[in-house]
């Protein structure tokens, strides 16, 4: 008989620890990276062309996204440019050119792949928060509205520029994700206008959960993510897991589901900690399992 839950399931332990990916070691070629006390670090990093995207770079960001849903070291992402400036979206001269001499069957190739990174970014666990200073343009304001949290500058513009470039609004999900962030009329401005807005108005709008100081954005975006990855990751990761699916959910689903997941958390040795830290007149301290 059966002696064991891996017996009795069929599951091999160390097939399953098999899938991980620890990421503090990964050596990125197209940007910078970093783990720091649970944070992964991205820094687009090229300042003197304002940060702005390559084939290669949407790729490897993509790929990295992906695989961070099996990093057991990474519990939260910042994601920020060098420099003064956030993103300033596909590179003229690298994607922008080489794209008015394919073809549609490549052409849906490539932008595929940039819808590809969106969805990496909305379905890896981690929290992402976004440090937006300078210029956020195009796929960079993209990338801004995928992240989970931006914090901004009072001096950053932001703006969803493809109908300037004779392209439709519709990139990278900006229809379908930008009027749950900002309301509908207010996408409807930016992405048909591709008017650019400053800090304080992207926060008033709800863009950006606050401003800050350009010399302290950055650091107050880590503090965010640190305070999250030191926080009940795996209950936090089925929250922005929630948030995602029941955008296609009706409220009596999403009540359901939200029934499952919470009875689920309550299995989680967290939830423990945190009665047991209550009782005792402690703070909690979580381990993410």
């Amino acid at each position: 008989m059966p002696t064991s839950a891996t017996e009795i399931s069929g599951i091999d332990p160390q097939l399953m620890a098999g899938n991980q990916q620890p990421c503090a070691d990964y050596q990125a070629s197209n940007f910078l990276w970093q783990v720091r006390d649970r944070v992964g670090i991205i820094t687009l990093n090229r300042p003197e062309r304002k940060n702005p995207l390559t084939f290669a770079s949407y790729a490897e960001l993509r790929d990295l996204f992906q695989r961070l849903r099996y990093a057991p070291d990474v519990k939260a992402v910042v994601l920020h440019g060098a420099g003064d400036n956030f993103c300033s979206g596909g590179d003229v001269h690298e994607i922008i050119g080489p794209l008015i001499g394919l073809k549609a069957p490549e052409l849906l190739m490539f932008t595929r792949m940039t819808g590809d990174l969106v969805k990496a970014m909305r379905h890896c666990p981690q929290p992402i928060v976004a440090s937006i200073d300078g210029v956020c343009a195009g796929a960079g304001a993209i990338m801004a509205m995928a992240s989970d949290m931006r914090l901004g500058t009072a001096r950053s513009k932001t703006a969803f520029l493809f109908n300037r470039v004779g392209l439709a609004g519709c990139d990278m999900g900006a229809c379908a994700m930008l009027p749950r962030i900002v309301g509908q009329g207010r996408a409807t401005e930016l992405l048909l206008t591709g008017r650019a807005i400053g800090g304080e108005e992207a926060e008033r709008w709800g863009f950006f959960n606050r401003v800050c100081a350009p010399e302290a954005v950055l650091d107050d975006a880590f503090a965010l993510a640190r305070e999250l990855a030191h926080g009940p990751t795996f209950a936090n990761g089925l929250t922005k897991t929630m948030l995602q699916q029941e955008w296609n959910m009706g409220v009596d689903e999403a009540i359901e589901s939200e029934a499952q997941v919470q009875a689920l958390c309550m299995l989680t040795e967290d939830f423990g900690r945190a009665y047991h830290a209550f009782a005792n007149k402690q703070k909690p301290v979580f381990e993410g399992n």
